[in-house]
């Protein structure tokens, strides 16, 4: 029996989730977690043997609660479950210990797939983004189609609050850092964009967020709410066992 922890701000995806997991007799879900503080808390309590996430949590960043989680327990997998645009996000969340990421609009048998593939070891993608890194690995990457993704995790943090209205200080304020720093980052952004001024700034990180909340739709996995068959393979990307 695998012991599940659910680490997601909406009670009914929580609830899906372990209807989907525990009817499937090897899952159990030992607890759940609407923050990432709450998650971290659960998991030295009670010590489970795989968690899933979603990347926007309450009071927190999901990228930042994978990282301290995969610092601190480096063989724990997790799973990141989320609406986000994977391929945006699918290969950051893998870099900072992620052992996979599965959108929220993928059927029950790809949710299914993508844990087992974790908890045996493996990493789980889709397959186009399976085939993006291995083609960068490869050193054949035409070239980013993505422009954010060449910023760093905390640039990528600091343009959302931008996009949000956040003020400079209260960026440094909620991230513990100074004011210079901030102003630093920024700088790093504008250049990396390729923009130059502080307007521009702005209506790029605003775009941003206008991107996370257009998928406000939130699929759910509901009893039954299969809509699609899949071979449960497909979407799975190999890598070298969890370190």
């Amino acid at each position: 029996m695998h012991r599940v922890l659910l680490v997601d701000d909406h009670p009914i995806v929580r609830h899906g989730l372990r209807h989907v997991l525990e009817r499937e007799g090897d899952f159990s879900v030992v607890g759940e977690a609407e923050t990432a503080d709450e998650g971290q808390a659960v998991i030295e309590h009670l010590n489970p043997d795989t968690v899933i996430t979603d990347l926007q949590l309450r009071g927190g960043d999901g990228i930042e609660f994978v990282r301290r989680v995969h610092t601190r327990r480096p063989r724990l997998p997790i799973l990141v479950f989320s609406m986000h645009d994977e391929a945006i996000y699918a290969e950051r969340l893998i870099a900072v210990g992620a052992a996979g990421y599965i959108m929220k609009h993928a059927s029950i048998a790809e949710v299914l797939s993508a844990l087992r593939c974790v908890m045996g070891g493996s990493t789980y993608v889709s397959k186009p983004i399976g085939q993006r890194i291995i083609q960068r690995v490869k050193g054949r990457e035409a070239g980013a189609a993505n422009p954010f993704g060449i910023l760093s995790h905390r640039e990528v943090q600091i343009l959302r609050l931008i996009g949000a209205g956040v003020s400079t200080r209260a960026i440094a304020q909620s991230l513990h850092l100074s004011i210079k720093t901030i102003e630093s980052h920024r700088q790093r952004v504008k250049q990396k964009l390729r923009i130059t001024t502080a307007a521009q700034l702005m209506q790029c990180a605003i775009s941003w967020n206008i991107q996370w909340a257009c998928t406000d739709e939130r699929p759910q996995v509901l009893p039954g709410g299969e809509s699609r068959t899949v071979q449960p393979e497909s979407g799975a990307f190999s890598a070298a066992a969890r370190h």
